[in-house]
């Protein structure tokens, strides 16, 4: 399948707003790290909102994404069953409650507008906020659907050995290949802007917060080996954030992890 050519800017109006057509009520990602031929496969378990016409199409962000395998429920897609285009996909006809599954391909080291997943100094890194998202896969790339994500990387054992990603560490492993992987599961929903993923030889600083409720909050600072040192002013104004976040808002952070 061809790479459509990017779309040009368009402007969003607020009372141009519509409610989400589909519910994305959790998410699977899997990455299998390539500085070229980055693969990522998700599965979106879908629902129609009560207000959508029942021939509502599932339209779909996505840029600069090469289409390899479409799905629904473990079924291949017919080609008269969707639409590719240079500023998403669009399924036809759906069902009321589904599983989308998608593999697409992606050049991290060829991405310089440093949105999605993008190489810088052989680290992978995300930047999503506020549309990036839509360069990594398909999905709703807007602000009001929030879902749960499960996200498992993988990557060299000798380039990547650090694997990061939203949530927290759920399960680990070596395979056959010199790969190795890391999942990671976030049970609080959240917007695609707020997704992150790192990958690369780093180290990390590592404290603790207590939050206002009594819990351990492990809390880490991922750097380059050179940087180790200047990470004390950075770990000091996180826990003061969280701290302010607690006693402003009575927003207590809700993971067992939090990196930078």
């Amino acid at each position: 399948m061809q790479q459509p050519k990017p779309a040009e800017p368009k402007p969003t109006y607020r009372d141009d707003y519509q409610p989400p057509a589909y519910r994305v009520r959790q998410v699977q990602l899997t990455f299998e790290l390539d500085p070229v031929a980055t693969r990522v496969k998700a599965k979106l378990q879908l629902e129609r909102a009560a207000q959508a016409e029942a021939d509502k199409p599932l339209e779909l962000e996505g840029e600069q994404l090469e289409l390899k395998a479409i799905a629904i429920d473990g079924q291949p897609l017919r080609a008269e069953e969707y639409a590719v285009c240079a500023t998403g996909l669009t399924v036809h006809n759906p069902p009321a409650r589904f599983c989308l599954e998608t593999e697409v391909q992606i050049a991290p080291r060829e991405n310089t507008a440093l949105e999605g997943l993008y190489l810088s100094n052989g680290i992978y890194c995300t930047q999503c906020e506020a549309e990036g998202f839509r360069r990594i896969t398909y999905f709703p790339d807007r602000p009001d659907v929030m879902t749960t994500f499960s996200t498992t990387v993988i990557g060299d054992a000798t380039r990547q050995p650090i694997l990061l990603a939203n949530g927290n560490p759920v399960e680990r492993g070596e395979l056959s290949d010199g790969r190795h992987f890391v999942t990671w599961d976030d049970p609080f929903p959240k917007p695609s802007y707020l997704f992150a993923l790192v990958a690369g030889d780093l180290e990390k600083v590592e404290d603790s917060f207590t939050t206002a409720s009594g819990r351990q909050v492990t809390l880490q600072i991922w750097v380059e080996q050179e940087n180790l040192g200047k990470t004390e002013h950075a770990m000091a104004s996180l826990k003061r954030a969280m701290r302010w976040d607690e006693e402003t808002y009575g927003r207590e952070y809700d993971l067992d992890l939090f990196m930078i």
